[in-house]
C-alpha cells in the first residue's frame, strides 16, 4: 500500500472516530440546557462554559508540550476556526435545542459534510463539477423540506438557528483543516480555544446561572462531556483525520453522523426515531455519497506569506 493510501485509510479511521465523538453533542447539549418545559443550564453559559474550561485545559496541555506558537496569517485561520467552531456553533445548537428535539436537530445538521465541501470548495479553491452544484442544491432542498414537514408545514424559529450552526461548522472545520497541514491537529484545536479565552472567560463568570443546586446530575454530565470531547478532544481526531485524508472526501464520514445522534438520542433522552426523520435522513445520507463520489480537482493556492503552501490530497477517484 502507498503512502497515500495509508494517509487516507487514516484519514478516514481518524474521522470517524470525530464523527461518532461529535454525533453525541446535540443529545449531550440536550441533556445540559433542558427543554423549555424543564430547564437546566441556560444556552448561554453552556456555550461559553464549554470553552473557557476547555480553553483553560488547551493552554496548560501547550504548555506541557512547549508548542510552537502560530505564525503570521495563521492567527488569522485560527480566529476564523474559533469563529465557526468555539463560538457560532456551540451557541446556535445551544439555543435550537431549547426549541426542538435532538433528533431533529440531527438530521438538519446531517446537511454540514455537503456545507463543509462547499466551504472547502470555495476557501481552498477546489474545483468542482455542475453536478456537486446539484446535489449541494438538492441537499439543502431535503433539509428545507424536512423542516416544513416537522415543523407541521411550515419552518420553526429554531430552523434557523440549526443553518446558522451549519454554517459556523462548516467554515470552522475548513479554518481548522488547512492549520492542521502546517501544525499538528491537537495544537491547532487547542490554539483556538486558547485565543477564544478573552471572550470565553468574562461570557462564563457574566452567564453564570443562579440555583445550580437545582440543576441534575445528567445535565451536569452532559455539560462535562460537551467541554471535554466536543469542545477539545474529538477535534484531535477531526482535524488530523481532515489534513490527512483530505476535506472533501473525508468530512462526508459525517454523513453517518445523523444515525449516531438518533440512535444515542434514543436511550439518552427517550426520544422516539419517527419514520419521517429517517426517511429524509436516508435522502440526505445518499445525495451526499453521490456527491461525495463526483470528481473534483484541487486549484492551485497562493502560499501564505508567513507559512508553508498548502498541499491537500488529491480528489479524483
Amino acid at each position: 500500500m502507498e503512502q497515500a493510501d495509508r494517509d487516507a485509510a487514516r484519514g478516514f479511521a481518524l474521522g470517524a472516530l470525530g464523527m461518532v465523538i461529535f454525533a453525541l453533542t446535540l443529545p449531550m447539549t440536550r441533556m445540559a440546557v433542558g427543554d423549555a418545559a424543564a430547564p437546566q443550564l441556560p444556552p448561554s453559559f453552556v456555550t461559553a462554559g464549554r470553552g473557557a474550561l476547555a480553553g483553560i485545559l488547551a493552554a496548560a496541555y501547550l504548555l506541557a508540550v512547549r508548542a510552537r506558537r502560530p505564525q503570521g496569517g495563521q492567527w488569522r485561520l485560527l480566529a476564523l476556526s474559533a469563529l465557526g467552531t468555539v463560538l457560532g456553533f456551540p451557541l446556535f445548537i445551544a439555543l435550537a435545542l431549547r426549541h426542538v428535539e435532538a433528533v431533529h436537530a440531527a438530521v438538519v445538521t446531517g446537511v454540514i459534510p455537503l456545507a463543509t465541501a462547499v466551504a472547502a470548495a470555495l476557501g481552498l479553491r477546489h474545483r468542482a463539477p455542475p453536478a456537486f452544484w446539484l446535489c449541494a442544491t438538492l441537499g439543502c432542498a431535503l433539509v428545507v423540506a424536512y423542516a416544513f414537514v416537522a415543523g407541521g408545514g411550515r419552518p420553526v424559529p429554531a430552523d434557523g438557528l440549526l443553518a446558522l450552526a451549519v454554517a459556523s461548522a462548516a467554515v470552522g472545520y475548513v479554518a481548522g483543516a488547512q492549520l492542521a497541514t502546517r501544525m499538528p491537529a491537537e495544537h491547532v484545536i487547542s490554539w483556538v480555544l486558547v485565543l477564544s479565552l478573552p471572550l470565553t472567560l468574562p461570557a462564563m463568570a457574566a452567564t453564570w446561572p443562579s440555583g445550580l443546586a437545582q440543576v441534575g446530575a445528567a445535565a451536569w454530565a452532559g455539560f462535562a462531556y460537551v467541554t471535554l470531547f466536543s469542545m477539545w478532544l474529538g477535534f484531535f481526531a477531526w482535524y488530523r483525520g481532515l489534513a490527512l485524508g483530505g476535506v472533501l472526501r473525508v468530512s462526508q464520514v459525517q454523513l453517518l453522523q445523523p444515525f449516531v445522534a438518533l440512535l444515542a438520542a434514543v436511550p439518552l433522552l427517550g426520544e422516539r426515531a419517527e419514520p419521517t426523520t429517517l426517511v429524509f435522513a436516508l435522502a440526505v445520507v445518499a445525495v451526499v455519497f453521490f456527491g461525495r463520489r463526483l470528481p473534483a480537482r484541487t486549484a492551485t493556492v497562493a502560499p501564505d506569506a508567513a507559512a508553508p503552501a498548502l498541499t491537500t490530497p488529491s480528489l479524483d477517484p
